[in-house]
């Protein structure tokens, strides 16, 4: 488990993390968003001691980081995929990590066999891809088989197979007992992974939720109604104390109602149907939502003048 309480940084005038408090649990996938320039980076920078906190505290299974013994053992996190020396092989890398933390020799061939590096474990790291290098600063975090596991943009890299692997074995690790912590900014792939949220801007706490909680509180939902009874279907909702309006195409949309009882209502006025289907916001829709007012970079569209 990893707490947050009262979490600070400060760079000069810019307060980059503003009094952060949350706990990250064990046993759920844990994601954690926010738009650039929100804090993310800084914050788990500052929960494994790699950035001083200006104010507050941060602790790991109720330690600070600096008081872990053979850390790695403990946490295992993958911050920066770059975070390597070149001229080393992806074995000799890993090796040297497992010699300071206490590690058994066989523990490498082990995570370099579970993230697909096996094949390439003597070539210089120099000369990996993006891909292999987030496949091996994976294996780096996974080397001391730890309680805790953070990842900053995992999916950085991966072709479709290495997204599909990463996703799985989050949530299996997260069903082993253990507390899972990604960063993401790739919404649709935070949707299918994620069972917590935690969402920061301009450096403060803006939710602290479910998924689903998250969703069904920053995006609408609906149900779309299309007839070629379109005005009756209307007069009938209406009837029945149900606002529909306009949508797209000539359909109907009606929010705060559930498609089967919608489907009765028509059935039992002898009204045909065309379309019946739920609208389900989406985890992106969400997000724009609730931090428009936290962006602090904002693009244009067009090529300007």
């Amino acid at each position: 488990m990893i707490e947050l309480e009262d979490l600070s940084k400060r760079y000069g005038d810019r307060l980059a993390v503003d009094h952060l408090s949350c706990t990250i649990r064990p046993g759920v996938v844990t994601g954690f968003l926010g738009p650039n320039g929100a804090g993310k980076s800084t914050t788990m920078r500052m929960m494994l001691d790699l950035d001083s906190p200006t104010g507050g505290t941060v602790r790991i299974d109720g330690k600070h980081y600096r008081q872990l013994h053979n850390p790695l053992r403990t946490v295992g996190a993958l911050l920066d995929a770059k975070a390597v020396h070149g001229g080393r092989s992806a074995w000799n890398h890993l090796l040297c990590l497992a010699r300071s933390n206490g590690i058994p020799r066989s523990r490498v061939g082990e995570v370099l066999d579970l993230v697909g590096l096996t094949p390439v474990a003597r070539k210089r790291a120099k000369g990996f891809s993006l891909g292999m290098g987030q496949r091996l600063g994976i294996a780096a975090a996974l080397l001391g088989d730890p309680r805790i596991l953070m990842f900053d943009e995992p999916v950085n890299g991966l072709d479709p197979e290495g997204i599909h692997w990463i996703r799985t074995l989050m949530k299996s690790l997260a069903g082993q007992g253990r507390t899972v912590f990604v960063s993401s900014h790739l919404m649709s792939e935070m949707a299918l992974t994620a069972d917590h949220l935690i969402v920061i801007g301009q450096g403060r706490l803006l939710a602290d939720t479910s998924m689903a909680d998250f969703i069904a509180r920053n995006a609408r939902s609906f149900v779309l109604m299309r007839s070629p009874e379109q005005e009756r279907l209307k007069d009938v909702l209406s009837g029945a104390g149900i606002t529909a309006v306009p949508g797209a195409s000539g359909a109907l949309e009606v929010s705060g109602e559930d498609a089967a009882h919608l489907g009765e209502l028509a059935a039992r006025h002898r009204i045909v149907l065309h379309e019946l289907s739920p609208q389900r916001a989406s985890l992106e829709e969400a997000f724009m939502r609730l931090t428009a007012g936290s962006v602090e970079y904002h693009a244009r569209t067009g090529t300007g003048g």
